[in-house]
């Protein structure tokens, strides 16, 4: 299984972007969805996640501004980004949970998309 992220990019404080993740290969079924960030020099911490059930978690940072979404037909979910702030700036991650063809539970991590928020 693998995961595609894309749609980061350099936005201006205050604008927005949509960032999404694909899995691709044999997959039965998708847990938990998560997006993760990583600014440079800090470690990777955990923007927000969504269930099977579709429930939403996310970070106080971005609580308001963030929305995650999820399309299982698609395999994928989307992060929706509202009113950007330069400390948003950081490399996006995806990371599902995914039940493969050798029925078992992997956590599969993209390979993250920049973002940077700058005038």
């Amino acid at each position: 299984v693998q995961l595609q992220a894309y749609g980061g990019g350099l936005v201006q404080p205050g604008g927005y972007l949509r960032l999404s993740c694909a899995a691709s290969g044999t997959i039965f079924s998708i847990n938990a969805m998560n997006w993760y960030r990583q600014a440079p020099g800090k470690q990777r911490d955990l923007v927000g996640t969504i269930t099977d059930a579709g429930r939403t978690d996310y970070a106080d940072s971005v609580k308001g501004r963030f929305t995650i979404s999820r399309d299982d037909t698609k395999n994928a979910a989307y992060l929706q980004m509202n009113y950007l702030k330069p400390e948003d700036t950081a490399a996006y991650y995806c990371n599902f949970r995914v039940l493969g063809r050798l029925l078992q539970w992997n956590d599969v991590w993209g390979q993250g998309t920049l973002v940077t928020v700058s005038s």
